[in-house]
């Protein structure tokens, strides 16, 4: 840097002089002062050396804010062969791929607000989808509260808290009304006549319709991202640009699997596997396969939850297409940014809300503790890192198999920006392992489930929680009675031989030392577990 503004100022004080000998002085000047000055200035710089003041606004990143529900890691730069997402592998290939990241419970209003607030569901007292987080933790300040409080302008378009209802509203957070959180007519989600002319908001599971993108909500929201960016783009506030914090959110892949034709059309059905293990885990407890039924509500599923091959490979099917429809919505967002010239100036962070079965394990959606439901993508790119590039091609992907979640977000995204997060949040920041991908991190990770004794949809922390750890190696749950902490049935997988999770061998006699000190992990909780 020091030297990309030693002979920028030359060559502009040559051009203005016109004269060697008086030139090359002046050269000399300026790098003398420069080299005075230069450790005075507050430059935004990725190394963690310097930062900008809270208070000053000039040198802030935008943040580009991207949630995504339902998705699980089935992104081209995630190595899925059936993924056809060339926009989302774009900006990987500028930022840093986490392979191992994970969401603190999976299901979407619990996983949202522990990553918004930076506390996990056991603080938050949120596990359902109808609590608000500010029932227990009324002055709490959110993540884009954080950010608001320190000259950001703050909004949020589409799904970002929850979609439905008081959880999806929190007036604290935002500079401006949200556009698009609470969105409840069908007509925004199916376009073909059958459906339109159904009842209630769950109708067919897919549809496949020869319409333009911004027919669906996502295409919608995508619109008003666009404009938003456009306007941000252009204002400041006494001479100074106004940074900003975008929250952007896609309510695709979630179901139903509605998409515009040409994106069911990018993908060959028949070329899209059935999962190789259709059966739950041999020797899982009921608590941990249970369903939770959201498939099964569709008016084109069984009610029994028994779906044929054909239709398995239809949901499969449209699982992808939805993928891809929203990666050409957000390369959409992206060019904007470049449109706009400020895509040097943005920290992009694209994130989804917790992973999903599409029949692995004999399980369907969400609602567990398995790999497939607490796994997410998760991608961070920050200018600085490295410089853009238009050809994908150019580079290999930057990824990490630290151990990282969701809940570290908060405090990631405001180390990068040069703001220090509140007390109280409970994660930390990754930033080093954007530079240093190969850090000894975390030793393990932590998700958690509740379950009612019966049925199939718990209330606020139910009757009985299953705490999950994941390891480099192993996952670790034990299912607990809420009141007594007395644990009534335990899970143990190991990726090395099980990699699917398939098998529990919590009863073999060989893990029980293994047991012991994964459950001391457990009870120990995540700060026995960070890095050196």
């Amino acid at each position: 840097m020091f030297e990309m503004i030693e002979r920028d100022l030359g060559r502009y004080m040559s051009s203005i002089l016109n004269d060697s000998f008086r030139s090359k002085k002046i050269i000399s000047v300026c790098r003398i002062v420069l080299i005075l000055v230069c450790p005075f200035v507050c430059f935004q710089d990725l190394s963690g050396q310097t930062s900008p003041s809270p208070n000053s606004t000039i040198n802030h990143l935008n943040v580009l804010f991207i949630a995504i529900d339902d998705l699980r890691p089935a992104l081209g730069c995630y190595g899925d062969p059936n993924a056809k997402t060339p926009n989302i592998d774009r900006i990987a290939k500028q930022g840093m791929i986490f392979n191992r990241a994970y969401c603190q419970q999976s299901v979407c209003s619990p996983s949202r607000l522990s990553l918004l607030t930076g506390r996990r569901p056991d603080t938050t007292q949120v596990w359902d989808l109808n609590t608000h987080f500010r029932e227990a933790l009324p002055e709490v300040v959110t993540l884009p509260q954080h950010f608001k409080n320190n000259g950001y302008h703050t909004q949020s378009i589409g799904k970002i808290f929850h979609g439905g209802g008081k959880p999806s509203k929190d007036p604290p957070s935002w500079s401006k009304q949200p556009k698009y959180d609470k969105v409840r007519d069908p007509k925004l989600r199916y376009a073909l006549p059958k459906n339109l002319n159904g009842n209630g908001l769950k109708r067919a599971a897919s549809e496949s319709a020869p319409v333009s993108d911004g027919v669906y909500i996502d295409g919608i929201v995508t619109n008003a991202a666009i404009s938003t960016l456009r306007e941000l783009s252009r204002e400041k506030t006494q001479g100074k640009r106004v940074p900003f914090f975008l929250a952007v959110g896609f309510r695709k892949p979630h179901l139903p699997f509605n998409a515009p034709k040409k994106y069911w059309d990018l993908h060959e059905r028949e070329k899209i596997p059935l999962p190789k293990n259709l059966q739950y885990p041999q020797g899982a407890p009921e608590l941990a396969t249970r369903s939770w039924r959201e498939l099964e509500g569709y008016t084109d599923i069984p009610k029994d939850g028994k779906i044929t091959n054909e239709k398995m490979r239809e949901l499969r099917h449209g699982y992808y297409a939805c993928i891809s429809y929203i990666d050409s919505l957000i390369g959409r967002l992206y060019q904007e940014l470049v449109r706009s010239k400020i895509h040097g100036q943005t920290v992009i962070v694209l994130w989804g809300d917790h992973g999903f079965h599409l029949g692995e394990q004999g399980l369907w959606t969400k609602a567990n503790n398995y790999e497939l439901s607490t796994r997410v993508p998760l991608i961070v790119s920050v200018p600085g890192i490295e410089e853009p590039t238009d050809n994908i091609n150019k580079k290999e992907f930057q990824r990490t198999d630290a151990l990282v979640e969701l809940v570290d977000l908060y405090p990631t995204l405001t180390d990068i920006c040069g703001l220090s997060a509140p007390e109280g949040v409970e994660g930390i920041s990754f930033k080093p392992l954007l530079t240093q991908p190969e850090l000894p991190w975390k030793k393990a990770v932590f998700s958690q489930y509740p379950r009612m004794r019966k049925g199939h949809r718990h209330r606020e922390h139910g009757e009985i929680m299953g705490y999950a750890i994941r390891t480099q190696k192993f996952r670790y749950i034990e299912w607990q009675k809420w009141k007594s902490k007395e644990v009534i049935a335990r899970e143990l997988y190991v990726h090395d031989s099980d990699p699917h999770e398939m098998l529990n061998v919590s009863n073999q006699a060989k893990y029980q030392k293994l047991i012991m000190d994964l459950s001391t992990t457990l009870q120990s909780g995540w700060k026995s577990v960070l890095p050196p």
